[in-house]
């Protein structure tokens, strides 16, 4: 489950924040720090540590104010969650020129949402069906859809079709990520785990029960010399989905590669 949800601040001031208009009008001192500081050293934190370690006295504490004097930068935590989501955002990189088909352009886009997931994990513990509505994550939603543009496909059809993009990528991530979090809290590498429990398996039960399971099981420990390799088997999902994505497409264009 989420540990924390985007677009749960005050909506005036998450705005001012993401496009830099908060500040303006401000009276008093000039301040000792700037926002900028203030949520690359949230980001840290949230890198480092997970989402659980955010708090407004731990940010406050890395930037060397106040937690008082914080709340003069960032209102709450859900508005700081908000700019630190676009803020990362910024990092995916559009596709380049020599990517002229769409699939090329949706494929680079995935590739660079997995590695951004990869560098900022705490961003999948962040539901975000309502996102942050800031200039990079703005960005990113029209990068995708110009993508797509003008291959044959309607508005809609268009916007569902990143959307499949979005939730298979993420819902990679997220496994990749529980992986990652298993083994460290177990002590134990997947490949460890495998070998312990086939062995106690053998004992109490009739493998000859389940041979295609078996034949399986060990292609895949011979094709990726580990339990599963996630990267690999993020490749082939996001092929598959690109193929799906283009058998659609063909149906509603003769000629899909503009």
């Amino acid at each position: 489950m989420a540990q924390a949800f985007s677009g749960g601040g005050d909506p005036r001031r998450s705005l001012g924040l993401l496009w830099g208009t908060a500040e303006q009008g401000r009276r008093g001192p000039k301040p000792s720090r700037s926002a900028e500081e203030v949520i690359a050293a949230a980001v840290a934190l949230a890198d480092a540590e997970g989402l659980s370690a955010l708090s407004m006295r731990r940010v406050a504490e890395a930037v060397g104010l106040s937690a008082m004097a914080l709340y003069t930068y960032v209102p709450s935590k859900a508005e700081l969650i908000d700019v630190m989501l676009d803020r990362v955002a910024a990092e995916a990189l559009d596709p380049p020129p020599e990517a002229r088909t769409w699939r090329e352009r949706l494929e680079f886009i995935a590739r660079q949402r997995w590695l951004l997931g990869q560098r900022h994990p705490w961003t999948l513990q962040v539901a975000q069906h309502r996102p942050p509505l800031g200039p990079n994550t703005l960005a990113r939603v029209e990068t995708a859809l110009r993508a797509i543009d003008g291959i044959g496909l309607s508005d809609l059809e268009m916007d569902h079709v990143i959307r499949v993009l979005h939730d298979y990528v993420g819902g990679a991530l997220r496994a990749t990520l529980e992986a990652r979090e298993v083994e460290q809290h177990s002590e134990l590498s997947d490949e460890q785990w495998l070998s312990l429990n086939t062995a106690l398996l053998h004992d109490i039960v009739d493998l000859e029960r389940f041979p295609t399971s078996i034949r399986v099981s060990e292609a895949r420990r011979a094709a990726y010399k580990h339990v599963l390799d996630r990267s690999r088997a993020f490749d082939f999902g996001l092929q598959r989905v690109l193929d799906g994505i283009g058998a659609f497409v063909a149906t509603r264009s003769p000629d899909p590669a503009p």
